[in-house]
């Protein structure tokens, strides 16, 4: 355990001995961070140059600090900080009082930015709550596992990067330890994306996990044509495939492949992952705790999940998720992003936890979430 750990976690210890009764929060921040990828990088519709991210802090009245990650977008930034204002002086281990006041579709909305911004700072206020127990986030909650079957994120397009080099970069991960992969589809013609696809298959061999990803580049119909030519290529899910409200064409493709689907990382709080599981066509399910509500929603859906038969395989920020899933029994597979998509990777967070040589990754025994940042990352700060 690290000193600052070990602080905070003396630091809980000693509020629940003295039994003082409420712990307050005295400021809440954001710090919005931006740095340049190495190579910019396309998926089915759009292009990244640079990573993003915010990292929310707050702060209490006993010196325990929590960690929350967001994205560094205008909007969100700013309903963190409208949030953040009415909070100042409640206590951060009221996770579902707060959750509940502020989730107010008639006055911040719905889906979106407004629950974006909520998501950050309920993570960090679970954050605060596992520090003061001494304890990491998946023990809190629950405990089920301390290794998670992984799958890196990869095969994006980029300039230059013909077959050859997409089944060098595939066969690198495994090489590597990974055991699964997942590549983009959907920002080429059909016929092209299905070459992309048998080639990749014929680098990693039979035994290897391969994910398909269109991050909701088709209409249903041409959707349902590149799976029909990419089933004999045992594709272990197909992801995002059409966009993320056309429930319809989610069931509509669900009937006309053998490919299980997979999506959830644009749905919203446990109502929306209601509607994707009542179109009976989804088998793995994707929530991200930075924008479907925090580990409170993240946690419902789960057990939401878990009562009809289904898979959490949850999108993005693997150091977000890692304790989540340590928590849950139906915790299926956690998204690994490697060191060739961020070069700041080892830098951000102070616990990085790194793959292990069975593609498994072992989530860490300390206090939180994880989130709390290294210096490193300050050179980067944009606001």
């Amino acid at each position: 355990m690290t000193e600052v750990a070990d602080k905070e976690s003396r630091a809980g210890m000693e509020f629940i001995q003295q039994a003082r009764g409420e712990i307050k929060i005295t400021n809440i921040t954001s710090a919005c961070y931006s740095w340049k990828r190495e190579q910019p990088i396309s998926n089915g519709l759009h292009t990244y140059s640079h990573v993003n991210m915010a990292i929310t802090k707050v702060e209490t009245d006993i010196g325990v600090t929590g960690y929350g990650v967001g994205r560094n977008n205008p909007g969100e930034n700013a309903l963190r900080m409208q949030f953040a204002e009415q909070l100042v002086g409640k206590d951060p281990t009221m996770t579902e009082a707060i959750w509940s006041k502020y989730w107010v579709p008639k006055l911040y909305g719905r889906r979106g930015l407004e629950t974006r911004a909520l998501s950050s700072i309920d993570l960090a206020l679970w954050d605060i709550k596992a520090k003061l127990a001494g304890l990491p986030i998946y023990r809190l909650l629950g405990g089920y596992r301390n290794k998670i079957p992984t799958y890196v994120a990869g095969g994006y397009y980029a300039e230059g990067k013909g077959l050859k080099e997409l089944q060098d970069e595939m066969t690198g991960h495994i090489n590597r330890g990974a055991r699964a992969v997942k590549m983009k589809i959907g920002a080429v013609p059909i016929a092209e994306d299905v070459a992309r696809v048998k080639a990749v298959r014929e680098a990693l061999g039979p035994d290897i996990k391969l994910m398909i990803d269109a991050n909701c580049a088709y209409s249903y119909n041409d959707a349902i044509q590149l799976a029909k030519r990419v089933e004999d290529f045992d594709i272990y899910w197909f992801e995002e495939a059409v966009q993320p409200d056309d429930y319809e064409g989610f069931t509509k493709l669900g009937r006309a492949t053998t490919i299980p689907l997979a999506t959830g990382e644009n749905e919203y709080t446990k109502h929306g992952f209601r509607d994707l599981i009542a179109t009976q066509s989804i088998a793995f399910l994707q929530p991200d705790a930075r924008y479907t509500g925090g580990a409170t929603e993240f946690m419902k859906i789960a057990a939401m999940a878990q009562a009809h038969g289904l898979a959490i395989a949850p999108h993005g920020d693997q150091q977000v998720h890692l304790q989540l899933l340590g928590a849950i029994p139906n915790a299926h597979i956690l998204e690994f992003y490697p060191r060739g998509l961020n070069p700041m990777f080892g830098q951000i967070y102070k616990h990085t936890p790194d793959l292990n040589d069975d593609g498994t990754v072992t989530v860490p025994e300390i206090p939180g979430l994880g989130c709390d940042p290294q210096e490193a990352i300050e050179k980067y700060r944009v606001a």
